[in-house]
């Protein structure tokens, strides 16, 4: 019998190869679907990291501001020092705040407390009921939100301020696009970052 026939004859090994595919296609299909298990736990913390990063990029921009030029509430012939930048948050983002806590007793409602002021800080409120907070670095931003009057002249909002919401600035879900803030003063107050939304 020569090596081919020998070769051929041989059966002791025909099971084993089959075998160990299947053995080894179970455990790579195990590491797949535990990964995919664990990507919905994941998903968010990565989320979460995002939202993070575009709020320091926000509290930078903000910051680099405030020592620029500032434009009287009065004149508006040249704009103050502009902050502008771009937003894209997820879905369970439930509010931004801009200087203030809209929801100090974090029921859900955002107007059955006083707003709480809180200068120099970015909060973020998400739907599962926690906040992060991002602090600016520097002097004190106090932020106000902002109205377009009849000259497309932007204004501090005297709407809010009847409400008794006049200080902060909150951004409710879903937030998505460009936002700007500008450097003004007003006489007898003194320097405000102002909402352009």
């Amino acid at each position: 019998m020569n090596f081919l026939q020998r070769f051929l004859a041989d059966t002791r090994g025909v099971d084993t190869i089959p075998l160990k595919m299947v053995f080894y296609l179970s455990i790579a299909g195990i590491i797949i679907l535990m990964t995919a298990f664990s990507w919905n736990n994941i998903s968010p913390v990565v989320d979460d990291a995002h939202v993070d990063k575009q709020l320091e990029d926000v509290a930078l921009e903000i910051s680099s501001i405030q020592n620029g030029y500032v434009r009287h509430i009065s004149r508006n012939y040249i704009e103050g020092s502009m902050a502008v930048f771009d937003l894209s948050l997820p879905e369970h983002v439930k509010y931004i705040s801009f200087g203030v806590d809209p929801d100090p007793d974090t029921n859900g409602d955002l107007t059955d407390t006083a707003w709480s002021v809180e200068n120099n800080t970015i909060i973020c409120s998400y739907s599962e009921g926690f906040k992060s907070r991002v602090l600016i670095d520097g002097e004190l931003i106090e932020f106000r939100k902002g109205m377009s009057n009849v000259g497309d002249d932007w204004i501090v909002d005297d709407n809010s301020s009847a409400l008794g919401y006049d200080k902060g600035v909150v951004l409710e879900g879903p937030i998505s696009g460009e936002f700007v803030f500008e450097l003004v003063f007003v006489e007898g107050e003194g320097k405000y970052t102002l909402s352009h939304f």
